[in-house]
């Protein structure tokens, strides 16, 4: 399959799916998808708008309380998911495709991701098959039958990000449906079109009309009007601090769940003894340009604080700004590309405006901090912008406090262990970091001073469907994947039984 028929099969301005229909926009909106790697049109979607969330929601309330999903047994949708799965590793090469040209990521990382949601959806499916009647807790009484059960929370609203649309839809669409829940989901209005085809393979895989509803278009008004509707009993938002403030504000009044996760500023920690042999000095590097520039650092658990050891800061950063310069740009699907465009021109302006505050601010470059020449990159009109290397930062820097989701490591130093702990906990978030050092003792132990919802050590970026992710401060709240991720989509419930009821006799009369 060509990349331009791949791209034709799922354009498409009826986007819109509700009750088991796609449809348009009621207000006839229409936005069009950009490949971020030469500016043009990739697809042309609906423009929904809050009368089209209204009407989604509607039909998942519907969906919930008077159909038959969230009275399905857990095997039977433990089934489906395990279908869904199949379908996902059958259209693999076209689903990896579409994100490819959607996202601007390579069409390796395309398919990746396509793997991890599958198993994604593998895990939960085989997390609520195994499950029985609820937990017993003993009352200390034989005529008592007490029993904790889980119930799904009702109608779920879910806001994905544009950098792994797949991904993060994947995260919470499995654990609300393999809880029983109904959903309604609005993909980043940049990068919806892997999640139109998942909702395609839901059907396909039989799941009953109304159960999962999509509305593409933007957060304001169809991302609002869904953290506010009165209908909607959890709100999960994965995107930036702003926009979750603002969700988690709109969704207070009805005291409705919220799950949040809202990106980081990751540190990666290098002590000197991690660099004492030729070996480890090459994977400390190469981990390095890896967790800074996969997916032009537009992920948000990117380690883009790079925190040296002083004595090998030198050595390390002028190796690692070489290899920066080296790094191959162009479009995804392109052979030998190892990194792809930023996802917008809003995102490059914004990357642009980070490096140049970081200038004035007293950073010193050492690679990148411009646009590659037409010469060096192909299409030359993309959204592209070289991997940079900011040394002599500190940690006052705005390039520092904040998530610049974009290919820029800035490098600062410390002297002894207290003082890299300082500085890698000096942020308000706390998604994510790395640890690397020969001394095993002393990687724990830093590790477990580290406060962030994820820590690597000698490793950084892998993650683990079983393994709960979320992040501490700023962060967010709630945690996705792993069992957590599964009981956020739930509802905890006690039913204390009374075998041999008879009179309390507290009142006289």
């Amino acid at each position: 399959m060509t990349a331009r028929k791949a791209v034709e099969k799922v354009s498409e301005t009826e986007s819109i799916h509700i009750d088991g229909d796609w449809r348009a926009a009621q207000a006839g909106g229409k936005r069009e998808i950009l490949d971020p790697a030469d500016a043009t049109t990739l697809a042309v979607v609906a423009d929904g708008g809050a009368p089209d969330a209204d009407a989604a929601v509607a039909a998942a309330r519907r969906a919930f309380d008077e159909g038959e999903w969230p009275r399905t047994p857990v095997a039977e949708r433990a089934a489906l998911l395990r279908r869904v799965a199949d379908l996902l590793q059958r259209d693999r090469e076209e689903i990896g495709l579409t994100e490819s040209r959607d996202a601007g990521k390579t069409l390796e990382e395309g398919r990746i991701d396509v793997d991890d949601v599958t198993a994604a959806f593998r895990y939960f499916a085989d997390l609520v098959a195994g499950e029985s009647g609820g937990r017993v807790v003993d009352a200390g009484d034989p005529d008592v039958h007490s029993v904790v059960v889980h119930e799904p929370v009702g109608v779920c609203a879910m806001i994905t990000p544009w950098n792994y649309p797949l991904l993060q839809a994947s995260w919470k669409v499995a654990p609300a449906l393999a809880a029983g829940n109904t959903f309604v989901i609005k993909p980043s209005e940049i990068t919806p079109m892997t999640t139109i085809h998942l909702v395609k393979l839901l059907a396909e895989a039989g799941l009953p009309a109304g159960v999962a509803n999509l509305v593409t278009g933007p957060g304001d008004p169809v991302g609002a009007r869904l953290a506010e509707h009165p209908d909607v009993d959890l709100i999960s938002f994965t995107g930036g601090l702003v926009s979750g403030t603002k969700v988690a504000q709109a969704a207070a009044p009805g005291v409705k769940k919220v799950a949040l996760e809202l990106g980081g500023k990751n540190p990666n920690v290098v002590f000197a003894d991690a660099c004492a042999t030729e070996e480890g000095f090459d994977t400390a590097v190469d981990q390095a340009l890896n967790a800074a520039f996969i997916h032009s650092g537009q992920v948000c658990s990117a380690g883009a604080r790079l925190i040296i050891e002083e004595s090998v800061r030198e050595r390390f950063v002028s190796e690692l700004a070489a290899r920066a310069q080296r790094i191959r740009l162009g479009r995804g699907t392109e052979e030998g590309v190892e990194c792809g465009p930023l996802v917008s021109a809003q995102q490059l302006a914004k990357t642009e405006a980070y490096v140049a505050s970081a200038l004035d601010e007293g950073a010193v470059l050492r690679s990148g901090g411009e646009r590659p020449e037409p010469s060096d990159v192909r299409p030359a009109d993309g959204y592209f912008y070289s991997p940079t290397v900011l040394d002599n930062c500190h940690r006052r820097m705005k390039v520092i406090r904040e998530e610049t989701f974009g290919p820029i490591l800035t490098v600062e130093t410390f002297r002894t262990e207290d003082e890299a702990v300082s500085l890698a906990n000096d942020t308000e978030y706390g998604l994510a970091g790395g640890v690397f050092s020969a001394d095993t003792a002393r990687a724990r132990r830093v590790a477990s001073r580290l406060r962030h919802g994820t820590v690597w050590i000698n490793d950084f970026h892998p993650y683990l469907p079983q393994a709960e992710w979320g992040g501490f401060g700023k962060s967010g709240v709630g945690r996705e994947l792993g069992p957590h991720g599964l009981a956020e989509y739930r509802e905890t419930k006690h039913v204390y039984e009374n075998l041999r009821p008879a009179p309390v006799r507290w009142f006289s009369g």
